[in-house]
């Protein structure tokens, strides 16, 4: 018994030495900025982050070691499609910044982006969202102008525009995060939300604290003009069943929390030939119950709805008249693989367009983007791991883009867009790419309160 708690002494002893060891050669190489010192401060940065989050948003990490460390920063043929990338991810310092970059990967323009020196008076934030640490949350959903200006989401904390230099020309404060699609008259659609911490009787049986998804519809200028519930539309479509999917108990239909997981919303394309789906029909995406509808933006009725084909997608997007393509981020009996699936309202059918192999995995837990390029190409970003990559009609990679932050060592990258060679003159002028600080109290700088 003396010797057994005679061990266990002797091993704590060991374990706090090593801690003290561990924190002592840190100071050391940070001091002396020797190897492994970039490590080192990945660590740290990744240990304060995670602190923080664990106590107000719940732990997580923007830097992942890459599954294959050996791929090139950038692959390059000719038969990628032409045009500039517009890049949304964590950067090597941790900061979120935005970037285009030209197909050979030279870095034409990059928007350094600080949540704290943009909205430091968030009073529409919940206080337990507030972020507590840089970069404290990321861009997520983002769009850029003809003239420049960049929109983007700060994820689940408000909507902004920056303009070419990074001044702050308008703030939407209100819960915005996912994704933000640009219409053809300008407008953008975007996932909004609203948490509840009290019981609310338009959610009979939801335990708080819950949260409400919206879907909106916002000028360029950050006005709001229309706003849909997501649950007001399933019940008045007699869906209430989707509300409660995740029911487990034999007398009760309680919920709570993150119900269903608004993740995108666009409309129907004006320049598309119309088929089963029409102009005014708008597309949802709600990933904790794998279900995709579309409705008529005037009736409100929903026209189509497909649930379980695919597994906490995302991004769903119009192909034509008739279908649709989703990116599925497949989990489950032990399977990991995302794949891109096309789906056919008219036919009814769900098929593979295209998934990974034991050579060139593609897998992504969360997120994950895809966009169809006019010569017929597909460019994908597989977001958690830092990777982006377009493949011709045989499945051929023809471009690829890894987002290294050290060796090894990838940033998360929430998109990559491929921009028409129209934006090009945007970033030939040398005053385009000067860095310029992103005080929120600029003269430009204002506000929107929508209605």
């Amino acid at each position: 018994m003396i010797k057994r708690k005679s061990d266990r002494i002797a091993y704590h002893l060991f374990l706090a030495s090593a801690a003290v060891l561990v924190f002592s050669c840190g100071v050391v190489f940070e001091k002396c900025q020797i190897f492994p010192v970039q490590l080192y401060t990945l660590a740290k940065d990744g240990y304060d982050q995670i602190s923080g989050w664990s106590r107000k948003r719940g732990a997580k990490s923007y830097f992942i070691r890459s599954r294959n460390p050996h791929r090139p920063v950038i692959f390059n043929s000719p038969e990628a499609h032409e045009g500039l990338n517009f890049v949304t991810r964590i950067a090597a310092d941790g900061q979120i910044s935005v970037i285009i970059l030209d197909l050979d990967g030279a870095r034409l323009h990059e928007w350094k982006i600080d949540w704290f020196e943009i909205w430091p008076d968030a009073s529409h934030v919940p206080d337990h969202l507030i972020p507590l640490s840089r970069p404290g949350t990321h861009a997520h959903g983002a769009v850029l102008l003809e003239n420049g200006d960049l929109i983007f989401n700060f994820e689940h904390l408000g909507l902004v525009c920056l303009d070419l230099h990074g001044g702050v020309l308008w703030r939407l404060p209100y819960q915005t995060h996912h994704s933000v699609t640009r219409s053809s008259d300008g407008n953008l659609w975007v996932c909004g939300q609203k948490e509840y911490s009290k019981p609310h009787k338009q959610f009979p049986n939801w335990i708080p604290p819950f949260t409400e998804d919206t879907l909106l519809e916002v000028t360029a200028q950050g006005k709001i003009v229309n706003e849909w519930s997501v649950v007001d539309l399933l019940l008045k479509n007699g869906l209430e069943g989707l509300l409660f999917i995740g029911s487990r108990e034999n007398n009760s239909t309680k919920a709570t929390g993150d119900v269903l997981h608004l993740n995108d919303v666009e409309p129907f394309p004006s320049h598309f030939e119309e088929g089963f789906f029409k102009k005014d029909d708008v597309m949802v995406s709600l990933r904790n119950i794998n279900t995709i509808f579309v409705f008529n933006r005037e009736s409100g009725k929903i026209k189509f709805i497909r649930t379980g084909d695919f597994l906490r997608q995302h991004d769903p997007d119009f192909i034509d008249g008739d279908t649709f393509s989703v990116f599925d981020n497949r989990l489950a009996a032990g399977i990991a693989q995302s794949r891109i699936l096309i789906v056919s309202a008219k036919d009814q059918t769900v098929n593979t367009y295209y998934q990974g192999t034991r050579h060139n995995p593609f897998y992504t837990n969360i997120m994950g983007k895809h966009q169809w390029l006019p010569n017929g190409n597909l460019l994908i970003t597989e977001s958690r791991n830092g990777r982006a990559f377009e493949i011709d009609k045989n499945g051929k990679i023809v471009w690829e883009y890894n987002n290294y932050v050290s060796d090894g060592v990838v940033g998360l990258m929430e998109e990559v867009t491929r921009l028409p060679t129209a934006f090009a003159p945007l970033f030939k002028n040398p005053k385009a790419n000067r860095q310029v600080s992103h005080l929120p109290n600029r003269p430009t700088a204002k506000d929107s309160k929508g209605g």
